[in-house]
């Protein structure tokens, strides 16, 4: 029998220094900080609008490991989802800013911002099309040339990460 999985709850990555690692996850994304584990150099985020205990735990394993060759077995990297196109719009601006956009495609039913942190783990900030919308896409994995000015303008204002955070009331 099958695990009966409900989602991916969180990711761990090993980094050199945690330090650096939090002031980069903090500048990039506004983690939180929620934990902090000093005897294992260990520190556990979770992002502004999560309602997990933590969404990423991050390992300091000093400055003397070895980076991990890319191309090689292990994880290739985590997908962080935005709730509207404008937000990925504003995730380029961010990690433009921040020297660490790699990259930025189309596959077709998700629109995407490749990253690197730091230590060259890699991430990717995603927002996906309504699910009504998918159409041939439910079942192809395209890349292709993302024209983001092109999906904000047919795109705009549309959320689909599946619940609306509503604010708290004061």
């Amino acid at each position: 029998m099958a695990v009966p999985v409900v989602r991916l709850n969180h990711a761990v990555l090993f980094v050199s220094d945690l330090e650096r690692a939090l002031e980069f996850y903090t500048a990039a994304f506004g983690v939180e900080v929620v934990a902090r584990e000093p005897r294992a150099d260990a520190a556990f985020l979770r992002m502004p609008r999560s309602e997990n205990h933590h969404d990423l735990g991050l390992f300091g394993v000093g400055a003397d490991a070895p980076p991990r060759q890319p191309g090689t077995v292990g994880l290739y990297h985590l997908a962080w989802q935005v709730d509207t196109v404008e937000d990925l719009e504003e995730a380029r601006t961010t990690l433009v800013g921040l020297g660490a956009c790699t990259g930025e495609s189309s596959h077709g039913a998700t629109k995407s911002i490749y990253g690197v942190d730091p230590d060259g783990n890699e991430f990717e900030v995603m927002w996906m099309l309504p699910r009504a919308d998918w159409g041939e896409l439910a079942h192809s994995a395209t890349t292709e040339r993302l024209d983001l000015a092109a999906e904000v303008a047919r795109w705009g204002g549309r959320r689909t990460a599946g619940r609306v955070v509503e604010d708290t009331p004061a």
